[in-house]
């Protein structure tokens, strides 16, 4: 449903050569501007008479930043060929290697997580292996960033990896072969209550798949949370598959305002896109918890659901990223992004917030935004991000947990990475125990009297505020490691208030129409300020 384009020739011209343009004046009938030519003979003139030395190369990136400045557009790049494969690796989940996550831990390279159907597992690597070795190298005092770039490779060839492993004395070799891997950007659990749980941190290539495949082990529960905080977006076309999932044929899941290459910009073409597939889980009453960094595809996925009051969104208003950039390729491996158009949702909300050069949201009054009203006679505020239906705060840092943070960076205190190892070691037992997250009492206070000597300050430790705070630090490290979501969500629930009212929610309504009317309800005896209804 994306539109591609081929790259305009005139950003081709622009590379060229600058003392070709010098030496040949302008050329009038290749029908390029003679701002080109221009250009060309400055940087030239510059290369070669300027007091200073710049090369070629720094004043053509130069005139390239230039350009993008100028756009005007804050989402305008243009990308290394380096900076294009992260991107390209962040934005589809994708990359060349054998499917294994890696993190440093008690300074060792340690596999963190082995991914399913990927070669790493399917050799035999587990939880909890160093890799000592890559190839003919030394690994074991490597950095995660030196071993991950060796493990990985083009697609086909072979790289050798040698592990040590708890219980042999001899380090253990693999040779496998690298192929495609695919990060999921889905992942999801039922809790207790049998209420489905699923979290999507980004909108990746297959997220829609993905999606699909966990309505389809959660269909039976007696209602779903889609946890989109922290979810900064991706494809459009996989944000309509998604909405796709949850609204019925016919539907219109989004629309967007572009322009059509070769015409005028103020002639934009207008395209809709309408839903295909049957609703997949059309009984379960849905929450969608978004926070301020919920922004693009997943605010076209909660905007969609929300118009159709197909689910009830809560947490605190999103980013508002309402625009449709286009990222096309450049000569030798370059990459350019930048804005071609805006995206509506279903009743023709533009969500796209106003902002400063610096990225900093235009102060504004809530009361004035133009509104929409959905079937069902609900309000929703027009412009700006997504407006929560029931708005909740949730930082819950107290006062002196943020001033024991505050002085573990400041003493640079390695204090989250103390808890990941320590998660990862507990994790490896109750694993092993076959039970569920949690943390005995002796282990805590081994890691607390560790942390004491490695130096972070005894006044904070000895408090039981801060000391009730590191438990639940350690025990949700623990879970993560577990790769135990429902656990994960119990444990976060403890200082989670926008998960723990989603649960409460759900758990006193059984359809969609009981979980508004819930809040309406709520709202009307509040009328404090804490919704935006």
């Amino acid at each position: 449903m994306i539109k591609t384009f081929a790259v305009c020739a005139t950003l081709g011209l622009l590379l060229a050569p600058a003392t070709m343009a010098a030496q040949n004046g302008p050329d009038e009938s290749s029908g390029k501007p003679p701002q080109v030519d221009i250009l060309a003979s400055a940087v030239d003139a510059i290369a070669q008479m300027h007091m200073d030395a710049f090369s070629d190369s720094v004043l053509w990136e130069a005139a390239i930043d230039g350009i993008i400045r100028a756009l005007d557009d804050p989402y305008a790049e243009v990308f290394t060929p380096q900076e294009a494969e992260a991107w390209e690796e962040d934005t589809t989940g994708n990359y060349s290697g054998i499917g294994l996550q890696i993190t440093l831990l008690n300074d060792e390279v340690t596999v963190t997580a082995v991914f399913r159907g990927f070669p790493a597992n399917e050799h035999g690597l587990v939880v909890g292996d160093v890799i000592v070795g890559v190839n003919q190298h030394d690994a074991s005092k490597w950095s995660t960033g030196m071993a991950a770039d060796s493990i990985r490779g083009p697609v086909g060839t072979d790289v050798r990896v040698r592990i040590k492993r708890v219980g042999y004395d001899d380090p253990i070799s693999y040779t496998i072969t690298r192929e495609e891997v695919h990060v999921p950007a889905v992942s999801w659990g039922i809790l207790e209550n049998n209420i489905g749980y699923v979290i999507m941190d980004r909108v990746a290539r297959n997220a829609a798949r993905e999606m699909n495949e966990a309505l389809g082990e959660l269909g039976e529960s007696d209602g779903l949370i889609i946890d989109l905080r922290r979810n900064p977006g991706g494809f459009l076309d996989e944000s309509l598959m998604l909405a796709d999932l949850f609204l019925a044929p016919g539907a219109t899941l989004a629309s967007t305002v572009q322009r059509v290459p070769g015409t005028s910009a103020d002639q934009p073409d207008t395209e809709s896109y309408g839903d295909r597939w049957p609703i997949q889980v059309p009984r379960l009453p849905i929450v969608i918890l978004v926070d301020e960094f919920t922004a693009s595809g997943a605010e076209i996925l909660a905007g969609a659901l929300q118009d159709y009051d197909r689910a009830l969104v809560l947490g605190q208003r999103t980013f508002g990223k309402g625009v449709v950039q286009t990222v096309m390729p450049l000569p030798h491996g370059r990459r350019l992004r930048f804005t071609t158009g805006s995206w509506l949702t279903p009743l023709g909300r533009s969500l796209q917030r106003t902002r400063d050069r610096q990225g900093v949201p235009v102060p504004e009054v809530i009361d004035s935004l133009p509104r929409v009203t959905t079937a069902s006679g609900r309000s929703l505020v027009d412009g700006g991000g997504i407006f929560p239906d029931l708005q909740i705060q949730d930082d819950t840092l107290t006062l002196l947990e943020r001033d024991f943070l505050r002085a573990s960076n400041e003493t640079q205190f390695p204090l989250g990475l103390r808890i990941a190892e320590f998660g990862f070691e507990i994790a490896a037992s109750r694993r092993a125990e076959g039970v569920k997250p949690y943390v005995e009492e002796s282990e805590f206070e081994t890691f607390v009297s560790a942390l004491q000597t490695e130096g972070l300050g005894e006044d904070f430790l000895g408090t039981p505020e801060i000391r009730r705070y590191l438990l639940w630090r350690t025990e949700l490290a623990t879970a993560q490691r577990m790769n135990d979501i429902a656990g994960e969500a119990e444990i976060r629930t403890q200082r989670d208030p926008v998960l723990s009212e989603a649960i409460l929610l759900l758990e006193a309504t059984s359809t969609q129409e009981q979980l508004f009317a819930l809040i309406e309800s709520r709202n009307a005896k509040l009328n404090n300020g804490a919704s935006y209804h």
